[in-house]
């Protein structure tokens, strides 16, 4: 015998789920007839149904054959409220009104159903329905139940953990809860328990997904007791995010298709067509002649349709729906095959379904948001903020949309974080390592990989050092150009690009979110961190709050004076500002490369106790004085013997180089042998390169590895007249070269450095004090050489493998990384 222990008709009326709510749908609105119908053509030899507190439904079935009553009852433990479900069988209108008179009390109930011998099982004993539920309370359930369900709804790493804590007690253990909760165990060898299995379907798209089979029984008394003596078998597969989320869709449609009579619309309307096809299990009933010649005939027509002029979400998705189904091969094959449900023909697997669905719902979400996007972008860089809110306003409603994918994945990780809990109480940490602790599994989103900057470069290393080491870290970027597999690397196609015109190598990539989400969910992280606070920056500060995760951020990037520097508008340097104080306020800690980028942000109103200072290093056996190669340095750049003065670092306006271009002009009236290197590139490269046009300098334009080594090694002084940078690799870089540096007092690079000993600090945007703190290095070769060799000496202890070994140590204790001491938080 094979029955389907748990499922729902439209007599559960009060849905649990928030979304539900929302929509003003039921829990369930399936026809207990049509539930019968397919649990039969799947397979199933009787059939039940498990209500909420309702028998109805069973009632209006009762007179088919091998139909029995049962109902899923609420009940509740006496203090604090925590909800609990218990499946009854084979039951009759009276027990089921003594029922409801006792299930206010989970004591009461269960002493009841084991005294009355009443059949019954614990669903889903891990899925804490009204966030009440503990450790504690289960090993109550140890003492109350005999039975315990495999639930086809819940994740199967949650069913894995409940079989293992159950398949791991002993008789001690229940003598040791017995005596820690003062109860004593209702059933006789409390420490062995029986399981069932059932799909807690309550869409009709799942139903005898998951069952229970006794093969040698005969009736339902036979069943159940083949329950009993440990012969019941639990068979079919769990469920993912997608699943439950499908089955959300599927609820939400079938509510609105019978109440605002759509039905009749379906067969002429290709959108309506195609998700009645994957939302209602009835579709396939209907599916004569007329209605293929419907969708042949719209999905040509489809073909003309012009996209929607409006901005109202409908419009657009109903547009990029009858495109998308008419032009995709996957889709329409997928309508003319079936959805799968009802029709038990064993063509479609149970989870092809939902990941069709997925596919579906993830390919036209992105072409909203891509739509969205760029009218939020066009508008705040026309400085249209009416616009902006107006575009923001209109994009909020795509949560709607992906509302019920929302809900799973965070329904789901909510179950992962209870199950991990139990095992760490009931296995004594073993799972988790002898600290008790999950191992470290860190997220890292970054809007910058694979470009030249200094953000990418340390993220590169990070994901070498990770691997060297063993930690579990992955880089989750997106990147339009293919790009080679990378372990540690997960790099997403963009579902599309803006270019910003203001800076037209600096592009923004658009993420696709639901994979992004769905990838973190399957990867288990433990702690999510953010590297810029771009869209893909925003998509971990989602995906975080979705699956409960900690976020962390760093703030590598002066955006707002960027902003400034490339546009000269202080309005969008203004509002830039006030993004970048809400996205960083978000985070549970604020990683910043230097004390003085920390006191930027604690002045702006970001609380103290969020910042914390992570450590930065360099491959100090790359960068190395031993590189230092004269005639290398010649060939490569024409220049005469004498000094030469190096810049690395991106050729922009905003690192201050038309100030660096003139002290270099008047430099050459009094040191006319001095030699200018440019090592970078960038969008100000070409005007720079006019204004150096008959002085001594060479532009490299992108170098990297040994190249750039030699090139370091074998300049006498680095210059950085950036005001705008947090950190500066290149300070570190250059000292580590054994070459002393010219920084200025404004942002991280002073804090790299040792004034008066591995170089100096000269007052920012001021040209006279650059042009005197090079020309008194020039004019003191030997005080040059010492700063150079005590800039090496700085740099020794500044190793990439111990500021990553010290960064990793942040993720798995933040409380190992105090808060940074500024001067109003002293």
């Amino acid at each position: 015998m094979r029955i389907d222990l748990h499922v729902h008709s439209k007599f559960s009326r009060r849905p649990s789920q928030w979304v539900l709510q929302k929509f003003g749908c039921p829990e369930s609105f399936t026809e207990p007839s049509v539930l019968h119908r397919i649990a039969l053509e799947k397979g199933m030899t009787h059939v039940t149904i498990t209500d909420h507190n309702s028998i109805e439904g069973c009632l209006e079935i009762a007179h088919l054959p091998n139909v029995f009553i049962s109902e899923e009852v609420t009940t509740y433990f006496p203090e604090g409220g925590c909800k609990v479900h218990v499946l009854v069988y084979d039951i009759d209108e009276a027990i089921h009104s003594e029922i409801q008179d006792l299930r206010r009390d989970i004591f009461e109930l269960a002493a009841y159903l084991h005294e009355k011998g009443i059949h019954h099982v614990l669903a889903h004993p891990l899925f804490s329905i009204n966030d009440r539920l503990t450790v504690d309370h289960f090993e109550q359930f140890l003492l109350l139940f005999k039975n315990f369900e495999i639930n086809g709804s819940r994740d199967p790493s949650q069913n894995r953990c409940l079989e293992e804590v159950l398949g791991r007690l002993r008789p001690e253990d229940m003598e040791r809860l017995a005596e820690k909760h003062r109860m004593n165990p209702l059933h006789d060898e409390p420490w062995i328990k029986h399981l069932t299995g059932g799909s807690d379907d309550h869409s009709a798209l799942n139903i005898a997904r998951h069952f229970t089979e006794v093969p040698d029984a005969m009736d339902i008394q036979g069943f159940f007791l083949g329950i009993r003596q440990g012969r019941g078998k639990v068979r079919g597969e769990g469920s993912t995010p997608r699943t439950l989320a499908h089955n959300l869709y599927g609820i939400a449609y079938q509510f609105y298709k019978n109440r605002f009579q759509i039905g009749r619309h379906v067969n002429k309307d290709p959108f309506l067509q195609f998700i009645d096809r994957f939302l209602d299990p009835d579709s396939q009933e209907h599916n004569g002649l007329l209605k293929r010649f419907y969708w042949f005939w719209n999905s040509r027509r489809t073909r003309r349709f012009e996209p929607a002029k409006g901005k109202r979400l409908q419009d657009l998705l109903r547009y990029e729906t009858r495109r998308l189904i008419s032009d995709d091969p996957a889709f329409v094959d997928a309508f003319r095959n079936g959805n799968g449900a009802g029709n038990g023909n064993g063509k479609v697997k149970p989870g092809h379904v939902e990941e069709t669905w997925f596919h579906f719902v993830n390919k036209v979400s992105n072409k909203a948001l891509l739509h969205f996007g760029n009218h939020l972008l066009d508008h705040l860089s026309g400085g249209q903020l009416f616009n902006i809110f107006q575009t923001i306003g209109s994009a909020g409603s795509l949560y709607s949309l992906l509302a019920p994918y929302f809900v799973s994945f965070s329904v789901f990780t909510k179950d992962r974080c209870f199950c991990d809990a139990l095992v760490k109480r009931f296995s004594d940490g073993e799972a988790q390592g002898e600290s008790g602790r999950k191992p470290v599994r860190v997220g890292h989103f970054t809007d910058t990989f694979y470009e030249v900057n200094g953000v990418a470069l340390t993220l590169q290393h990070q994901v070498r050092m990770a691997l060297k080491t063993g930690k579990n870290l992955t880089v989750i970027t997106c990147d339009a150009e293919m790009r080679e597999k990378r372990e540690g690397i997960r790099n997403f196609k963009p579902i599309g690009v803006y270019e910003l015109p203001e800076y037209p190598e600096q592009k923004l990539f658009y993420p696709p979110f639901l994979e992004m989400l769905d990838y973190c969910f399957q990867m288990d992280f433990t702690h999510i961190h953010s590297a810029t606070p771009g869209p893909i920056g925003l998509a971990a500060l989602a995906i975080a709050r979705i699956l409960k995760l900690p976020i962390t951020g760093t703030y590598h990037t002066a955006l707002p004076q960027y902003a400034w520097h490339l546009t000269g508008d202080s309005g969008i340097q203004d509002l830039v500002w006030k993004y970048t104080l809400w996205y960083y306020e978000q985070m549970d800690f604020v990683y910043v490369p230097s004390r003085s980028t920390g006191q930027e942000l604690l002045d702006r109103g970001i609380k103290p106790e969020k910042i914390r200072i992570f450590p930065r290093g360099i491959d100090v056996e790359r960068f190395h004085p031993s590189k230092r190669d004269l005639p290398f340095l010649a060939d490569r750049t024409g220049l005469p013997k004498g000094p030469k003065i190096l810049y690395v670092g991106r050729i922009s306006k905003e690192k201050n180089l038309q100030l660096l271009g003139n002290v270099c002009r008047r430099l050459l009236r009094t040191h006319p042998e001095v030699g200018f290197v440019f090592v970078g590139d960038g969008p100000y490269h070409e005007e720079f390169q006019e204004m150096m046009r008959g002085t001594p300098s060479h532009f490299t334009g992108y170098v990297e590895g040994e190249e750039l080594a030699k090139i370091y090694a074998s300049c006498d002084l680095f210059v950085f007249p950036s005001t705008t940078d947090t950190f500066g690799n290149v300070v570190l870089e250059a000292q580590a070269s054994g070459i002393p540096v010219v920084v200025s007092n404004c942002g991280g690079p002073r804090e790299n450095m040792i004034p008066g000993k591995t170089g100096v600090v000269v007052k920012g945007d001021d040209a006279e004090s650059l042009l005197a703190a090079i020309e008194r290095l020039l004019e003191s070769p030997e005080r040059l050489r010492e700063m150079g060799c005590a800039a090496r000496k700085y740099m020794e202890d500044r190793s990439f493998e111990e500021a990553f070994d010290r960064t990793w140590k942040m993720y798995r204790d933040n409380s190992l990384s105090l808060p940074i001491q500024m001067d109003r938080a002293v």
